[in-house]
């Protein structure tokens, strides 16, 4: 069995769709797939779609790029997070790719959902884009250790992949690792001990080879999980095994009873 540690049901392109998106995750082997959060506005729908689906968990928070919104504080993100099926909280992060300017705001918000995840006892979704070394020292300075988590969509150094892992972290892989180009990514998926890693889809971006260019949903977390275990020289069934007790053993709350 395979899981799809990060996606976006919720979105519309896949929440229209849901059953033949669900269908497809069956037939590819997915059991479950986790869905972030990426504004308070949008969550009683993510939420809604969670609870009428078992195979299906979610995380609260506000990406680090969104902005106008309702701005996140402990409390209600502690709130929001007491949902059984609310096993993360996240996605958050830094990031520094598609905004300019002083970005303390940003840095404040991420604060506030580390401090969220500790209170709450979850672990964190953490995005991080140009912005590698303010992520480590925030999660280092503000005790993101205290509540683990997982760097998603991961792009960055096998240093900065040390590093979280360092504190506890988990490294997730999506349909980036699959691309010709991602030499460097393909590498760090090899080395990093297997005990760490996730794999995810990021759906509906990102979709991997041989789908690249077209909307990515969880069944195509199968291409990155076959990418990975080739890199590593193992076989599918190992990965997937790997990767699937990866994430019952960081997010307890999502596991069968």
């Amino acid at each position: 069995m395979l899981v799809d540690s990060h996606c976006h049901l919720d979105f519309p392109e896949l929440a229209e769709r849901i059953n033949q998106i669900l269908d497809a995750m069956g037939a590819a082997g997915v059991g479950y797939a986790l869905c972030a959060g990426v504004s308070l506005e949008r969550f009683p729908g993510l939420l809604s779609l969670v609870e009428a689906h078992p195979g299906l968990f979610a995380a609260v928070g506000v990406h680090p790029d969104e902005q106008g919104g309702v701005e996140p504080d402990i409390t209600t993100l502690v709130e929001l997070a007491q949902h059984p099926k609310v096993v993360a909280i996240g996605e958050t992060g830094l990031d520094y790719h598609r905004i300019d300017g002083d970005l303390d705001w940003q840095r404040a918000r991420f604060r506030t959902h580390i401090h969220a995840a500790r209170e709450v006892g979850k672990p964190l979704i953490i995005h991080t884009r140009s912005a590698a070394d303010d992520t480590l020292k925030l999660m280092h300075d503000e005790g993101a250790a205290l509540a683990g988590g997982v760097m998603h969509c991961f792009t960055e150094t096998q240093a900065v992949a040390e590093a979280a892992i360092e504190m506890g972290f988990y490294v997730s892989f999506s349909g980036i690792v699959t691309f010709k180009n991602a030499q460097a990514l393909k590498e760090v998926a090899r080395r990093l001990p297997l005990e760490r890693i996730l794999i995810e889809t990021d759906a509906p971006y990102l979709a991997p080879t041989p789908h690249r260019g077209k909307t990515n949903e969880p069944a195509y977390v199968l291409h990155v999980a076959q990418e990975i275990a080739a890199l590593r020289g193992i076989s599918l069934e190992e990965l997937a095994l790997a990767s699937t007790q990866n994430f019952f053993r960081l997010f307890p709350a999502a596991h069968p009873s």
